[in-house]
């Protein structure tokens, strides 16, 4: 906070408040980050008036940043300064401490929401009233996400800023601001990282391409600089005016590390980003910077990822020695969702007498059950009352009346099952399983993985489990289909998938926790199996499984390890020298 305005900016907004309305404000860091950035690409020449906007003022921590940086450059511009939010108590704060510091600059706030703003204002028609557009917009939108917007809040953003799949405010934002922003006008914005990776995120990525240049980026990842669960990035943009030269964007990323081995020792966070390689801060965290470019493959609306040359040296001896893909073996599935999972999962099923007992009783398997190779044996295992069968090929529900006990206790629970009105109404049993997949599926050997967890864990299931909807399974469809399930467990569980995954995907979540999501995993290579090496690994990993509980599990791992690495062409100590 500055010294010359001792305000509690957001004291009047709790922590749950300002989760649910996405006003998570500035720090005073990355505030002096951002306004830098933005002041670094300004033209000390210009002699003009410069308009100014931030379109979610929150508590002015970001204006008053920028007008710090801006009035001790040495030109003779004069500075106007506009914002919004919806809070009257943030922009009263707000106010208060700009004219304070700077009782000269001409300030206007609106209590009003920007994107109906820029909706109104920034749409270039003969229907829309003429403004003037701004040459400077900084912002920390709120990340308000689709859950929380509601479905029909969501469907009008998605609709007046022309975006698909899941709808985050923030999104709208960037569009917003693309609408109101002179030519050649530079933004700083500070926004979730999440938009970079995501299938939601592609309209986003597709259209700030479109809509602007840009100039850097960076994603601050696990840095814990806001006090929510938010992994934060900056995007500095400026709008093209239609004659723009080639130009490649600059990409800086910083994570957490547990690396030993310290290139520098800095400040803080923020000193980090000038140091490629890992670092160490005065408050004892260490951090892996990387420095590169962006690359976004072929597509505009491609995943966001950092690049530099031996990084594509190794991605392409990646390539080079692949042979397909884990999508490739065959599709990868979400577990069953039942909608009644009191009713159909149970793990006290033996207090029901034997002679009452559900015929149609399978193991469930978890993430609860989640290690690598093979599962945990649960002293009290999940089972599933799964009245699932298929028929002619085709997925049906079996005949109850062929099953008493089941038909029994299904009618014990009638009156929840048909409470579901969604099921009812599409035209399905009142005792089904609301997505049940494939029945045939459940006896094959299955690669199954959990979502979210640091380390990668893959485990093979060979005892006809069925998968719950906390995990992720395959099977594999192609001809010497349990040979490559075996080759895929080994190159899952490797240190080589983790590299492959950060580099290529660019998505990890707090403390190093990555998402094993379908998008991800279905882009996963496997080596030929036909080598001798990959032969080697097979025997290698089946061998872990039978052994996953000995002493002797490390050793195999390792080896299991170098020999994956050596597949690829690549090695350890060449990746990580």
């Amino acid at each position: 906070m500055d010294s010359q305005v001792q305000i509690d900016p957001i004291g009047y907004l709790s922590l749950e408040l300002r989760k649910d309305t996405g006003a998570h404000y500035t720090p005073l860091i990355l505030a002096n980050f951002v306004a830098a950035e933005i002041s670094n690409q300004i033209d000390q020449t210009i002699n003009r008036k410069i308009r100014i906007l931030d379109p979610a003022t929150g508590d002015g921590e970001l204006l008053l940043a920028l007008l710090r940086k801006l009035s001790s450059l040495n030109n003779s511009s004069d500075l106007e300064v506009f914002g919004f939010d919806t809070d009257s108590n943030a922009i009263r704060t707000a106010s208060k401490r700009i004219k304070s510091e700077f009782p000269n600059i001409p300030v206007l706030f609106y209590n009003e929401d920007f994107l109906e703003y820029a909706i109104r204002y920034g749409r270039n028609d003969l229907f829309t009233p003429e403004i003037e557009k701004f040459d400077i917009v900084i912002a920390n939108p709120p990340y308000v996400r689709t859950q929380v917007l509601g479905a029909k809040g969501a469907k009008r953003i998605a609709n007046l800023f022309n975006l698909s799949g899941r709808v985050d405010l923030y999104h709208a934002f960037l569009l917003g601001i693309a609408m109101i922003l002179k030519p050649n006008g530079v933004t700083g914005i500070i926004t979730s990282n999440r938009f970079m990776t995501t299938k939601s995120g592609a309209s986003v990525r597709s259209a700030i391409i479109n809509e602007y240049k840009i100039l850097h980026l960076w994603d601050l990842g696990d840095t814990q600089l806001f006090e929510a669960a938010v992994l934060p990035s900056v995007l500095l943009l400026e709008r093209k005016n239609g004659i723009e030269k080639y130009h490649i964007p600059g990409f800086t990323s910083i994570y957490t590390t547990s690396a030993k081995e310290i290139y520098r020792e800095v400040t803080n966070v923020i000193d980090a980003l000038n140091y490629p390689g890992i670092v160490k801060t005065e408050t004892g965290q260490t951090y892996d910077v990387k420095v590169g470019v962006l690359d976004h493959g072929q597509m505009a609306d491609g995943i966001w990822r950092i690049s530099t040359l031996n990084l594509e040296k190794s991605l392409s001896r990646v390539k080079a020695n692949s042979f397909c893909t884990f999508g490739n073996l065959g599709k990868i599935r979400v577990g069953i969702k039942t909608t009644a999972d009191k009713v159909f999962i149970r793990s006290d099923w033996n207090t029901i007498p034997a002679d009452e007992r559900p015929e149609l009783l399978f193991p469930l398997i978890t993430h609860h059950s989640a290690r690598r190779y093979r599962m945990i044996g649960a002293s009290k295992p999940l089972f599933i009352l799964y009245p699932h069968t298929v028929i002619d090929g085709k997925r049906t529900t079996v005949d109850i009346s062929k099953y008493p006990k089941t038909e029994k206790y299904l009618n014990e629970n009638k009156s929840i099952l048909e409470a579901r009105d969604y099921l009812i109404s599409s035209g399905r049993k009142w005792f089904e399983i609301w997505v049940p997949q494939n029945p045939d599926f459940w006896i094959k050997p299955k690669l199954i993985f959990r979502d979210i967890s640091e380390k990668p864990t893959f485990w093979i299931d060979l005892d006809g489990g069925i998968v719950n909807g906390d995990c992720y399974w395959l099977v594999c469809e192609k001809p010497g289909g349990d040979e490559l399930l075996w080759l895929a467990l080994a190159i899952g569980n490797s240190t080589f998938i983790e590299w492959f995954y950060d580099n290529s995907f660019n998505n990890k979540l707090y403390s190093g926790r990555r998402r094993f999501m379908t998008q991800y995993v279905e882009k996963f290579p496997l080596p030929n199996p036909n080598t001798d090496i990959c032969k080697k690994i097979i025997n290698l990993t089946k061998k872990a499984y039978e052994m996953v509980e000995s002493n002797e599990l490390t050793a195999i791992t390792d080896e299991l390890d170098r020999l994956i690495w050596k597949a690829f062409g690549l090695s350890v100590e060449e990746i990580f020298r």
